[in-house]
């Protein structure tokens, strides 16, 4: 068993195990309905391809954990890093970090061959089922400004995908409330301890990722199946 250092960063598991009990038959239902909002989310239309052999995106969206584990699940995607962007080196710890005082957003950082996906179709799997874009400060049960949702973009032309895709979502009215996901320039991103890398990987019986992050992969599965690898990429060696 791994040492839980991090368990207060989440429900405890008791405390999970009881939610998961008393919300049996809304679990039941939880992924058709996300499938269905996911299903109306357009692709983006300005989403020129690129034609290096590697770029790297950084995104917030809540837990790391649950971004983490869809995107290892992309094809076309060869790492995918926790962590933390937004603050100074020094305060990048997870235990400073979740106090919220830090600047800092847990987030991911993705490297991915862009003549496989392109920057524009991470975003839709961003917007479709990593994350829920009209959520300010918080993701499901998680609050705070460390779970803000940013995109970070590393070019000019990342930050030009990024901002007319959220204008055309917005447009089409693709969410019933706003998006309050930001763009903003890339800062320094620092790697996440290790206990938090491959989380989902390691331990997808977890109560808080059996509950709020394995129906994202299925729904990864079901909306981008020519997307979706069943073995995941992870930063650490699989046994």
């Amino acid at each position: 068993m791994p040492s839980w250092p991090y368990l207060t960063r989440r429900w405890s598991s008791i405390a999970a195990i009881a939610l998961l009990a008393a919300t049996a038959m809304a679990a039941i239902h939880l992924l058709p309905a996300r499938a269905d909002q996911a299903a109306m989310v357009p692709a983006p239309a300005f989403n020129p391809q690129e034609t290096t052999n590697s770029e790297t995106a950084t995104l917030s969206g809540g837990c790391f954990w649950g971004m983490q584990g869809v995107y290892e699940h992309v094809k076309g995607v060869s790492r995918v890093v926790a962590g933390y962007t937004g603050g100074a080196a020094a305060m990048a710890q997870y235990e400073i970090v979740s106090t919220g005082t830090t600047g800092h957003a847990e987030s991911i950082q993705i490297t991915f061959d862009p003549k496989v996906i392109s920057y524009g179709k991470i975003l839709q799997i961003y917007f479709a089922v990593a994350a829920d874009p009209t959520e300010l400060n918080y993701q499901g049960p998680d609050s705070g400004t460390q779970y803000r949702s940013e995109i970070w973009f590393d070019s000019p032309e990342q930050r030009k995908i990024a901002t007319a895709y959220i204008a055309q979502l917005s447009a089409a009215h693709a969410f019933a409330e706003p998006i309050v996901v930001q763009v903003q320039p890339a800062m320094p991103f620092y790697e996440a301890e290790g206990y938090h890398q491959d989380f989902l990987v390691r331990h997808p019986d977890y109560p808080y990722i059996a509950y709020n992050d394995i129906p994202k992969v299925q729904n990864l599965e079901t909306l981008f199946p020519d997307l979706y690898r069943a073995d995941p990429v992870t930063v650490f060696p699989t046994s």
